[in-house]
């Protein structure tokens, strides 16, 4: 069967079916190399009708030299003048804006301070056969009782849920690494201790 090649499906736009220019310029600058060719052409002819013999056929290259080579430097200038340097674009992606939008809805951003930043996902299979998940965060400006506050705790479960139990773990001190460790299941229940087995 007979495909036909990107360059034979040009649409109207200068473009192929893929969306893909036929070629593409990089790495120069076009209007230098339209100025270099005009510079050349121009200075050639110069040269060659200072250092001809008087005769008309030479004086009618030259003239013809003059003729291209000035127009040609000037088309170049002009390119030049319009070329667009490349701008540095910063781009953050999708995922890094809504991890950003994740801890500002939690409250764990200090106003005017850096945002924590994901270092890493743990997933673990618990005692109880429920399944674990840990998200590692580098907090360098949100302190931990920020992190293990009760309430925020009970926002982490509503926050991530429904059905998950969240806790908040010190992962690295000395990295300020704090961890979120969300379980699936129902939640643990707490048997409150009798004043009796407290003092014994």
């Amino acid at each position: 069967d007979w495909t036909p090649s990107k360059s034979a499906m040009i649409g109207g736009a200068g473009v192929n079916n893929a969306g893909e220019p036929p070629f593409e310029i990089r790495g120069f600058s076009l209007g230098n190399l339209v100025i270099g060719l005009g510079i050349l052409i121009t200075i050639a002819s110069f040269g060659e009708y200072l250092g001809s013999s008087s005769g008309s056929d030479s004086l009618n290259v030259s003239g013809l030299g003059f003729v291209y080579g000035i127009p040609i430097f000037l088309a170049g200038a002009a390119l030049k003048y319009a070329e667009i340097p490349p701008v540095p674009i910063f781009f953050q992606s999708p995922v890094a804006e809504s991890l950003d939008t994740t801890v500002k809805k939690l409250g764990l951003v200090v106003p005017g301070k850096a945002y924590p930043q994901l270092q890493e996902l743990r997933v673990t299979k618990e005692e109880n056969g429920e399944l674990g998940f840990m998200m590692v965060w580098q907090s360098l400006e949100t302190p931990y009782k920020m992190w293990a506050d009760g309430r925020r705790l009970k926002k982490y479960e509503t926050f991530f849920g429904p059905n998950v139990n969240a806790d908040v773990v010190k992962v690295d001190a000395e990295q300020r690494l704090v961890g979120i460790k969300l379980t699936t299941g129902p939640k643990p229940v707490v048997v409150a201790e009798t004043p009796a087995e407290a003092t014994a």
